[in-house]
């Protein structure tokens, strides 16, 4: 059960939320600002409600689709950043690493991204001296569109992170069940050199061979690992290597991933030893932030308060942060009473 002083102790708790997509940040309130901005019939908000309603991870695509359809201006980036990220400082997050679907704007809207990050950037910057959070960008590339799509942004991300230092890393996201890690050896490969950092959404749709391909082609950072408890000498792997395993369990539920909430492997993976850390993934969509995923795990898998300051000095050590403030952070973890 949640103690008394969990929620408070949670927005004094310095943390780090490293699986969470921009386009999954956005409202439905928000949906139906930018839908008045941009629709001929602009979207009433019980419509807009609908739209977050679904029952598997297709249906959850199709949403994500339709909220980026109308995500088409800088200032339309700008807005659902700076509110992100105030939201965040809300929760006691410091630091956030974002993942942005640079894949979709290129292969499916097929429109400038440099305009749009730069809107991004202002919203982040805004934020920083507002709020005092700081944010990293990774760029997602849809996996299923192909090597060929991905390579496009995993190079913009290395092209403009020389002027950008807020891009960070890259990813793979998408449909799991449609392609796996493999295709994309190479390429990251080439990122690695071009000093980008690596994470691969895997495991979440398919088995643990999702997982064991992430972590072939160098993924430092995995995302959901939903499956890996199917695979002793997976589970093993991750112990010892300690690669960070970013989890989601309202997302993991709300898509039908994982059948029913008692399921998750979230306690097994601690109890193992496996650097976990907890994240809101698509929150407006999920219906559940950042807070609301530490209160499951202490409501739901017996999580105390002292695995919660775990749980949040490893959000801080697998982030992409600078060691001196990867130190300073933790400290104010141990610090905190």
């Amino acid at each position: 059960m949640e103690s008394p002083l969990s929620r408070d102790f949670l927005r004094r708790l310095p943390k780090a939320e490293l699986h969470l997509h921009l386009e999954g940040t956005v409202s439905p309130e928000t949906l139906v600002e930018l839908s008045g901005r941009h629709d001929g019939e602009p979207l009433s908000l019980t419509e807009a409600q609908a739209i977050y309603r679904y029952t598997d991870f297709t249906g959850f695509l199709m949403a994500f689709k339709a909220v980026t359809e109308r995500l088409r201006t800088p200032e339309d980036f700008e807005l659902i950043t700076y509110r992100m990220l105030e939201k965040l400082s809300q929760q006691g997050v410091v630091h956030a690493e974002v993942y942005v679907s640079v894949g979709v704007i290129y292969y499916w809207k097929r429109v400038e991204f440099e305009p749009l990050f730069e809107g991004m950037e202002r919203g982040r910057e805004r934020a920083e001296k507002d709020f005092g959070i700081t944010a990293y960008w990774i760029f997602d590339a849809v996996r299923h569109f192909g090597s060929e799509e991905a390579a496009r942004v995993f190079r913009k991300a290395a092209e403009m992170r020389l002027q950008h230092p807020s891009i960070v890393g890259i990813g793979i996201g998408g449909d799991e069940r449609r392609t796996g890690a493999e295709p994309f050896r190479e390429l990251y490969a080439e990122a690695r050199e071009a000093g980008l950092r690596l994470t691969a959404h895997a495991g979440e749709t398919v088995g643990p061979e999702g997982i064991w391909g992430a972590i072939n082609i160098g993924a430092e950072r995995i995302g959901h690992g939903l499956t890996a408890i199917q695979d002793p000498e997976l589970m093993d792997v991750l112990a010892e290597r300690q690669i960070p395993i970013e989890i989601c369990i309202s997302s993991n539920v709300r898509t039908g991933c994982c059948v029913q909430l008692s399921d998750h492997p979230v306690k097994s993976y601690f109890d193992s030893g496996l650097m976990i850390t907890l994240n809101s993934d698509d929150p407006a969509m999920f219906e559940s932030d950042l807070e609301d995923e530490y209160l499951i795990a202490q409501a739901d898998f017996e999580f105390t308060d002292e695995h919660l300051r775990e749980l949040a000095a490893n959000s801080i050590e697998a982030s992409f942060l600078p060691p001196g403030r990867k130190i300073a952070l933790l400290q104010q973890i141990e610090q905190l009473a």
